[in-house]
């Protein structure tokens, strides 16, 4: 009895070393090394060094004069990562379809009357998606050009300079991300009017 009870014991030891401490500490070593940026958060950093987000949570821009990012599921955290979560209403659910119906109207109201593509009134199964489609951009072109004076031209550059392809062609979906094209409008001089 008592060599049972040892040899349980040793091989839980060593497995909780093996797994639980080991294989943990050599997989975060080797994703430090070959992926320094991606393993460190992938943290985006604003003009004077100060991390400023990631490129990998959405954030609340809200302003005219900024890409706004898909809804946040998060609820009253609003896109804070510690509320991460779908919303796990059905697409026959009255809440979801009211919620909907109602985002839908204030977007147009606010773009001018554009057509409103899915991804800018739906949430991510995260509820924090950092990207949004490239026709949900385009709809936020008129409204970020004349926020901040520009050319509507000059913000269909950022887009297009801005958007990622499916990933090796196939994977994925064509995406903007919101924080690095906000920097990008801030990058080219465009700024705010009052």
């Amino acid at each position: 009895m008592l060599q049972v009870i040892r040899a349980s014991l040793v091989s839980t030891l060593f497995f909780t070393a093996l797994l639980g401490v080991a294989y943990p500490l050599a997989v975060t070593g080797i994703a430090g090394i070959a992926f320094p940026a991606q393993a460190g958060g992938s943290l985006v950093h604003g003009k004077d060094g100060q991390v400023i987000g990631s490129s990998l949570l959405a954030q609340g821009f809200a302003k005219p004069e900024y890409f706004h990012p898909r809804p946040s599921a998060a609820g009253a955290n609003g896109y804070d990562a510690s509320g991460s979560s779908g919303s796990n209403l059905g697409p026959t659910n009255p809440a979801l379809i009211e919620r909907i119906g109602g985002a839908a109207k204030d977007l147009r109201a606010e773009n001018g009357g554009a057509a409103v593509p899915g991804d800018a009134v739906t949430t991510s199964g995260s509820g924090l998606d950092p990207d949004i489609s490239p026709e949900n951009a385009r709809m936020q072109a008129a409204r970020i050009a004349k926020a901040r004076g520009m050319a509507p031209a000059a913000v269909e550059q950022i887009i297009a300079a801005n958007a990622e392809g499916r990933w090796l062609g196939v994977f994925g979906q064509p995406r903007l991300n919101v924080l690095r094209a906000n920097l990008a409008l801030d990058a080219a001089g465009a700024v705010a009017h009052p």
